[in-house]
């Protein structure tokens, strides 16, 4: 079975579970082929995996600059010029408001009249797109132009604020099925589609165990580590206070920031203005040994987080022993139970991440306690090569008209 796999852009440094969903789908005997809208930039290869991945990905707005684009186009539509006028029809439909989104939705049409051409010559069987924002409506309307059939897995909780300006009811219903990340992502998708919500499943992001093996770090001190995009949502403010707080008591403390993003430049300053320079280090993004690395050599891992689904990183922090903070949003209370395999906090809520932070710094015992509990829990319910297949089983059962359960079962073959 053929599979086509789209990302907005492809492979980036934060979206490493993709490769490894890919990876697992190819070891279940999937040909996976994989596109992208825009080539990601040289600052997310920070491995050889991203380097491969990028090398054998096809770029459609690449592809649009060749004469490939007029050909494409006018082969869908002598192919079937019915299906290519509704095509421009629920294009047309499903455009965001105002002269600028009509711009982007014919962006977006011409683009997936290039998907759409692709898929057909290279004998695509199903086209899986990963989030929910453009390039779903690219898969959305790839999809209707060639006749393949599309899923999408649906991420949170970004796409939720913008449902109605993505036409997310449209996406759902067209969909084959939906892969959802948590439970929670299922419940918000069932708001804008519930007469679909019955191929809504849930299918976690996953992680490799084997790269995770929890190590003491080396010399004196307490370490802390944060790994996340660098934006306001991850609450890293707040964090940064909570260090302000605890270094009197404990000097010993230090926090590591790995990651990028538009808020790195003005947090950094904010490190300087709070007297923590000595204390946390900002060192980037890394590759997925490198983070691997990172996490097995630190105390404590601390995601406060606004908003979020269910996020990997917290599962590799688990995965690798080490005692994790999170805050009751999106899907994290699915992946931690409080007091059991970490402990939870409010967002944006100062003061209680303090109070955590504190009894991990303060109790060596609950965090191994908690530590070794989180590794326990991904083990069981997230890793990648589970996961794959049970997407794996959704791809198959899909193609024979058959319906599968909520949370897709590996107990029997198809």
């Amino acid at each position: 079975m053929k599979i086509g796999y789209l990302t907005g852009e492809f492979p980036r440094a934060t979206d490493v579970w993709i490769q490894r969903e890919v990876a697992g789908l190819r070891s279940d005997g999937f040909d996976v082929q994989t596109f992208a809208v825009r080539r990601t930039d040289a600052t997310h290869m920070v491995g050889p995996e991203q380097q491969a991945a990028r090398d054998e990905t096809v770029y459609l707005l690449e592809q649009a600059r060749s004469p490939r684009l007029v050909l494409a186009h006018l082969r869908l539509f002598l192919r079937s010029p019915a299906r290519y006028v509704e095509g421009i029809k629920l294009a047309a439909a499903t455009r965001r408001l105002g002269l600028r989104g009509s711009l982007y939705q014919a962006v977006y049409f011409i683009e997936a009249g290039l998907l759409a051409d692709l898929l057909r010559r290279r004998k695509i069987d199903h086209l899986h797109n990963h989030f929910g924002d453009s390039s779903c409506t690219v898969a959305m309307l790839g999809s209707h132009l060639s006749g393949v059939p599309y899923s999408f897995t649906l991420h949170g909780s970004a796409i939720f604020f913008e449902a109605h300006t993505w036409r997310l009811d449209e996406k759902l219903a067209r969909a084959r099925f939906v892969s959802c990340v948590s439970n929670f992502c299922r419940a918000q998708a069932a708001i804008f589609a519930p007469d679909h919500v019955d191929r809504f499943h849930v299918i976690h992001c996953g992680i490799e165990p084997k790269r995770l093996r929890r190590k003491e770090h080396a010399g004196t001190g307490i370490h802390m580590i944060f790994v996340g995009r660098i934006i306001r949502a991850k609450g890293i403010e707040v964090l940064l206070e909570t260090m302000e707080r605890l270094r009197t008591d404990h000097p010993e403390l230090s926090l590591t920031i790995v990651g990028d993003g538009p808020d790195r430049e003005r947090l950094e300053k904010a490190v300087a203005d709070r007297g923590l320079g000595q204390a946390v280090q900002f060192v980037g993004s890394q590759s997925r040994d490198e983070v691997a690395h990172s996490l097995t050599a630190a105390d404590i891992f601390v995601l406060p987080s606004f908003a979020e689904g269910v996020p990997v990183v917290l599962m590799e922090a688990m995965g690798a022993e080490l005692p994790v903070i999170a805050t009751y949003v999106g899907g994290m209370t699915e992946l931690v139970d409080d007091e059991v395999n970490g402990l939870l906090v409010p967002p944006f809520d100062t003061e209680q991440l303090t109070k955590a932070v504190r009894r991990l710094v303060e109790n060596p015992e609950l965090r191994r306690r908690l530590g070794r509990a989180g590794r326990l829990t991904v083990l069981e319910h997230f890793t990648s090569e589970v996961e794959a297949a049970r997407l794996g089983r959704l791809f198959r059962r899909s193609a024979r008209g058959l319906a599968s359960a909520t949370r897709p079962e590996l107990t029997a073959l198809d």
